[in-house]
């Protein structure tokens, strides 16, 4: 059986289609069979179609480098149209076939980027737990118990689980970064008017956002580039120079206001103590603010008039529709038609957003703020007790963004624990987007990849030192899955090769270091042909990156998986080498 990774990269794919290893067609297969694997995480609304995706990989043109994007498979956000797709917001009575693609949707497949399918949201993009779907509550993608985040739940967890390289979402009041943080992507929300918001259904109009989801930054930053642009039948469109990553001057910090709140507020607080420990030691200035001012305008968002915008249009919707949403929805939506929205509210809230987007331009002139993604999570168990309050507390970090004229990109925190996701959001004013991109470069290079190992440098064989050397740390001793075989090499030192077989593998001992992220690239220097590096399974489902050995390595190679499998000690493997 050919091997897929668990996650979709665009380089994964690239390198594999150039090596004529895979072909669009069978990846398109794989996302099909992964949907189908994972059919009660609820992802999908418009689950992915051989046939409706052969379609558009069958136009595609034969020379892959005529397209930036060329066969790279992505999802969409089902309050985005794709031509020949319903369109139904997670409300299966509001839905509608939309006669043409939305803006960025056009955009990407004529990048040469094919769409798989339309995924499941919190209904009408309210709400930020992605359990709010009479199609279902999204599970988290690391944690079937945990919610998925949202309202772009299908979407993220579409990514987390190898069924598209990325994926659209929307944001009005973080429904692009809670999901992200919560299933450990990269969540891109652009500035206000970069993409067109033509063909998605609004949430509230003057503050949506189309946005990415993705495995590393790169890749989200290949989608925006080639999403974002002018678009002339859009009046929310802006015109924005192409955003080139550069450090800010200073990074703010919030001296007091970030509490922590659910099952899991003291993990997500000690990950918040090291995300700043690390954003520190990143060599940019530190300045520790007054955080009240953006705590206040988050709440203009929903203690505001602004949920008059939501029902303004989606009011008719639900009048003329009795029972036909869902319960928690309404209530939200019901709230944007109190008495007490008058006119007069509005324009007070207006004018006094107005102020707090001039005090924002003060403090993050050449500057970023960096905040927790979100102060907690939740066990979905907990959302559907308290439907409101959890989900309230989900954006007391993400609400403020889009009302004061912010972009912002999500980023995992990566730690030694990673059974429970973290994240951190950098937001900066709406013409510096450049300097969000370059922030969030320099923090992942503070990162730390785990790394597994066999064979001499295991803890105490002779070849750890090129480990240590390199600042890297030993975490753990663990069992692959059982899928790999394990072979004495021919070469000159003798090295054991891992290789990956799904049929006739056995579960292997390996080692896991913690890989400074700065010294990958001198680690890579030191590996010779035919091992490489590769991405390795192990038994608890996590995947890693690792050695693994090319197929031509195998060439008079003697097989030795019963002398590196989990019964075996160090004594054995040397003795074999």
């Amino acid at each position: 059986m050919k091997y897929f990774p668990k996650k979709l990269t665009m380089t994964w794919i690239r390198n594999s289609y150039k090596e004529g290893s895979l072909t669009p067609e069978e990846l398109a297969g794989e996302i099909v069979r992964r949907a189908e694997k994972y059919r009660d995480y609820n992802i999908w609304i418009v689950a992915p179609d051989l046939k409706r995706m052969m379609d558009y990989i069958e136009k595609l043109p034969k020379d892959m480098e005529s397209l930036p994007l060329w066969g790279i498979p992505f999802a969409v956000k089902d309050n985005i149209d794709v031509a020949g797709s319903p369109t139904t917001a997670a409300c299966p009575d509001y839905a509608y076939d939309p006669e043409e693609d939305a803006a960025v949707v056009k955009k990407l497949i004529g990048a040469g980027a094919f769409p798989v399918g339309k995924t499941n949201l919190d209904q009408f993009a309210t709400g930020l737990v992605g359990t709010r779907s009479p199609y279902g509550e999204v599970k988290n993608a690391l944690d079937p118990e945990l919610i998925s985040g949202g309202s772009s739940s299908g979407s993220a967890v579409s990514v987390a689980l190898g069924m598209a390289a990325f994926s659209l979402g929307t944001d009005t009041a973080g429904s692009g970064r809670v999901p992200a943080a919560l299933n450990c992507l990269v969540g891109y929300k652009p500035s206000l008017g970069a993409w067109s918001t033509k063909g998605v259904v609004p949430a509230c109009a003057s503050l949506d956002c189309v946005t990415v989801f993705a495995n590393s930054l790169e890749d989200a930053e290949e989608v925006n580039l080639a999403a974002r642009g002018v678009d002339e039948e859009c009046c929310w469109s802006r015109a924005y120079k192409e955003p080139l990553p550069k450090l800010p001057k200073k990074i703010c910090l919030a001296k007091d206001g970030v509490t922590f709140y659910g099952p899991y507020a003291d993990i997500y607080k000690a990950k918040w103590e090291q995300a700043k420990k690390r954003i520190e030691d990143m060599g940019i200035t530190v300045e520790y603010i007054d955080y009240t001012m953006f705590s206040k305008a988050a709440s203009i968002l929903y203690d505001g008039p602004w949920v008059a915008e939501r029902w303004k249009d989606l009011g008719d919707f639900v009048e003329s529709h009795p029972g036909k949403v869902f319960p928690v929805t309404e209530t939200v939506l019901r709230s944007g038609n109190k008495p007490e929205h008058t006119a007069r509210k509005v324009f007070e809230a207006m004018h006094q957003l107005q102020e707090y987007r001039m005090r924002a331009r003060h403090i993050l002139k050449d500057a970023v703020l960096i905040m927790p993604t979100a102060g907690g999570t939740f066990k979905r168990d907990d959302v559907r007790k308290d439907p409101i309050s959890t989900n309230s507390q989900m954006g007391l970090y993400t609400n403020h963004c889009n009302l004061l004229d912010m972009c912002a990109i999500a980023v995992p925190e990566n730690t030694a624990d990673t059974s429970i996701p973290f994240g951190i959001t950098i937001f900066s004013l709406s013409d510096q987007e450049g300097e969000i991109l370059g922030t969030a470069e320099q923090f992942l290079k503070t990162q730390s990849i785990p790394f597994a190992v066999c064979g001499l440098h295991k803890k105490g064989f002779p070849l750890e030192s090129q480990l240590t050397e390199l600042g890297a740390s030993y975490r753990e001793s663990v069992n692959t899955a059982p899928h790999y075989r394990l072979y004495r090499l021919d070469t000159v030192p003798e090295k054991p090769g891992m290789v990956y077989d799904d049929k006739k593998g056995a579960a292997i001992a390996v080692d896991i270091y913690e890989l400074p992220v700065v010294s990958v690239g001198a680690f890579l220097g030191q590996i010779k042909k035919p091992l490489c590096i590769g991405d390795v399974e192990l038994s608890d489902g996590r995947i890693v990156k690792g050695f693994l050995c090319e197929e031509y390595g195998l060439a008079n190679a003697k097989e030795i998986t019963d002398i590196g499998n989990t019964k075996c000690n160090n004594k054995d493997v040397i003795t074999n080498m």
